[in-house]
């Protein structure tokens, strides 16, 4: 991004079933419009529910050096000289760590893990990511080992699963309010405190607006735990589920649905936005659109 652009487009996208396949968890067919990001310099912002560890994993497979959001935004991560100004402009909390300026805004993971024993005492047959071996969590998640003590390193949000009738769902859901914690859904159930991936996106494109002219937000994502993320995004996208349906829960003006799932609907959705914001002027948000390979 270069100071006073015009054109300062910066695109924020959720990980699992999304920038990264649901089942083998590669990016591969996404590579066309993330090496069009590269030569653009555009900045990619990856907002997930995943732990720093596991994050910080896909950002050096992807060379991306941006702020990122961990865990259905409790962190946000700031490489330290990436902005020029506005760091402490507001009354956030910044801490200062090795390479990054952190800004928490979720719950305590021991509070969280605490609350998964009160639910389970209340007759709630559910299993966190806390309860689990790393053997376990690999053979339910479909990944390695390492990948899955990564994810077990957690800050912010326990994953978790229930396995209740569907009719307890709401019950369960209550339950965790009446805790003071909230929930939300991504390819796990998740308890995590007051925060969203909105919240901390909300933050970034501050944070960005301080700093550059003419910031332009695209968001990208595939579930409920992604709905606040596309709320705050000048252009938000939905790519299929592998089945090629859409989330049915997800109902956002202007949504843009993708022609593809996970990797590859990114691709084809993220190939059609650069065609139109960059190389054919901006245009007005609309009803509904669809993106297939321009």
């Amino acid at each position: 991004m270069s100071q006073g652009s015009t054109k300062n487009l910066i695109i924020f996208t959720d990980l699992d079933g999304t920038l990264l396949d649901y089942y083998t968890y590669s990016f591969d067919a996404a590579l066309p419009a993330l090496n069009l990001l590269k030569e653009k310099g555009i900045p990619l912002i990856i907002c997930s529910s995943k732990t720093r560890k596991e994050i910080e994993y896909y950002r050096k497979k992807l060379e991306n050096h941006h702020p990122f959001i961990s865990e259905n935004g409790g962190g946000i991560f700031i490489p330290k000289g990436y902005f020029k100004s506005g760091m402490y402009d507001s009354e956030l909390k910044v801490e200062e760590e090795n390479i990054y300026y952190l800004i928490s805004l979720g719950a305590r993971y021991p509070d969280l893990r605490k609350t998964v024993e009160e639910l389970r005492k209340e007759g709630f047959d559910l299993r966190g990511f806390g309860d689990m071996t790393p053997g376990e969590l690999a053979e339910l998640a479909n990944m390695s080992i390492h990948e899955a003590e990564m994810a077990k390193g957690r800050d912010f949000d326990e994953p978790f699963v229930f396995h209740g009738p569907e009719k307890e769902n709401q019950k369960l859901n209550d339950s965790i309010k009446a805790k003071g914690f909230n929930f939300t859904q991504g390819r796990f159930h998740h308890i995590l405190g007051n925060s969203d991936k909105g919240k901390a996106v909300s933050i970034l494109i501050e944070l960005y607006k301080k700093n550059f002219d003419g910031v332009i937000t695209i968001a990208i994502g595939d579930n409920i735990n992604d709905i606040p993320m596309l709320e705050k995004a000048d252009y938000p996208v939905l790519v299929q589920k592998p089945d090629e349906s859409y989330n049915h829960h997800i109902k956002i003006p202007g949504l843009i649905k993708a022609d593809g799932a996970g990797p590859d609907g990114w691709n084809r959705a993220i190939n059609g936005l650069l065609d139109n914001l960059l190389f054919r002027g901006f245009y007005q948000r609309s009803a509904s659109r669809h993106y297939s390979n321009p």
